[in-house]
């Protein structure tokens, strides 16, 4: 066959992986992996907070977004968790588990991952070519030409492992997915995914409370109607709110206003419980402790800071509301508002039922002002990509071009925060890498 034998375009986690697995199956068969850095791995370097969450104990289909949860879980099963944990035991790396069945390296360095990873392609004889970047991928009659900002390249097969458009200063810019589309395929609408939100200026209370952490649940509705509810950490920033369950939430708010619906997101600070569960609760604690006042009570379910801020808005809106909508009273100028029921220090025995039964309603249906999310810039995956069905999940190959093949954050596949885009990454990397070592290219 003229030319180099395989050329992996990206030196992230999926096209390391990829030349790896090749190599491992294959010693035979040359790869060059190329990346337009001149340090790759960036990506991995600063993941999971400089700590690499390299995978997660339990995956299954149902962690992941976007294309056909059949072909995700065919994909995921080539290569199941104990495999990748063996793999990275195999090669330095052994692995501990914290919440949430993440798995993080012993050494808690995300440059030991990456540098075991680019010690392991150098064994098994990968050649890595930094710094040249791939502008174009052309497909002839029997080979690619590849051209780069340091000369072109002949390959008899190519795997586009560029990633999406997230952390585009890490060199995921999306200009693989461009190479893609010229090569034929469709590209599924793309937004950032596990970015934080924002909320609206005039919403003062996440300010107030930045810094503050502890878990609710998010239900997501479009038109009206709940699509997902996403339970989880939430992090008040100075800009909105983070944590596990807002990133998660970002993609479902994102894709359903690209695709031209009303999207909405309430926080329950109960989470798994609903009105009545949580209303039959309070009448039970006001009558235990008639003399416990309303904010010591709320603080039994979160931080006292979050029900001080909790109790201080409603208690502005009720007063607004009885005063005929208008600004309060101090508002105006006109001295303290006077008192309500809605007050921190109020008696659970004095606390009226319109306004118990309000602030149960807040409990568990708070409305978040979202205005949108921080972007690529500061998105850990992205939503959207090369359409699932066009690949072969038996080898990754393209089913538009043959010789062709994708792997990673550049299919319409994004995984909720835990360590599973990076299983997504290993996984689409061993069943490519053992596709080529076969010889499946065109010859």
């Amino acid at each position: 066959m003229a030319g180099d034998d395989v050329v992996v375009v990206g030196a992230g986690a999926a096209g390391l992986a990829t030349a790896i697995f090749l190599r491992r199956a294959n010693p035979s068969r040359s790869v060059i992996v190329l990346d337009g850095a001149k340090k790759p791995g960036a990506k991995i370097v600063i993941s999971g907070g400089s700590r690499c969450n390299v995978t997660n104990i339990n995956v299954t289909e149902r962690d992941f977004w976007g294309g056909r949860s059949t072909i995700v879980r065919r994909i995921l099963r080539a290569f199941p968790v104990d495999e990748t944990i063996a793999f990275f035991r195999e090669i330095g790396v052994p692995l501990h588990e914290e919440g949430d069945g993440k798995l993080f390296p012993d050494s808690n360095r995300s440059r030991d991952v990456l540098d075991a990873l680019l010690r392991e392609l150098s064994r098994v004889g990968g050649e890595l070519r930094p710094n040249r970047r791939v502008v174009d991928v052309v497909a002839d009659d029997e080979e690619f030409a590849v051209a780069t900002t340091s000369g072109d390249l002949r390959a008899g097969a190519v795997v586009l492992a560029t990633g999406g458009k997230s952390l585009p200063k890490t060199g995921s810019d999306g200009g693989g997915l461009e190479i893609a589309r010229r090569l034929g395929h469709t590209i599924v609408p793309t937004t950032p995914a596990l970015a934080p939100l924002l909320l609206a200026d005039d919403d003062a209370m996440h300010r107030e409370l930045t810094g503050v952490a502890h878990d609710v649940e998010l239900a997501i509705r479009v038109d009206g109607t709940i699509a997902i509810r996403l339970a989880g950490a939430m992090l008040w920033t100075h800009f909105g709110v983070s944590g596990p369950v807002a990133l998660n939430a970002s993609r479902h708010w994102l894709r359903a206003a690209m695709d031209g619906h009303a999207a909405t997101v309430t926080v329950s600070f109960h989470p798994g419980r609903d009105f009545a569960d949580v209303d039959g609760e309070w009448t039970r604690l006001a009558s235990d402790h008639p003399r416990m006042t309303v904010h010591t009570a709320l603080a039994r379910f979160v931080p006292a800071s979050v029900a001080s801020a909790l109790l201080r808005t409603l208690r502005r809106s009720v007063l607004d509301t009885r005063e005929g909508h208008g600004p309060s009273a101090s508002a105006r100028g006109g001295g303290a508002p006077r008192e309500t029921e809605m007050d921190k220090s109020t008696p659970l025995a004095h606390f009226a039922r319109d306004d118990r039964r309000r602030l149960v309603r807040a409990l568990v249906e708070w409305p978040l002002p979202i205005t949108g999310t921080r972007g690529y810039g500061f998105a850990e995956a992205t939503a959207g990509g090369i359409d699932l069905t066009e690949i072969d999940p038996a080898t990754m190959e393209s089913r538009v071009r043959p010789g062709l093949y994708l792997v990673g954050e550049m299919l319409d596949v994004d995984g909720r925060i835990g360590g599973f885009n990076f299983q997504w990454a290993w996984c689409t990397g061993r069943v490519a890498g053992k596709a080529l070592a076969s010889g499946a290219a065109r010859t």
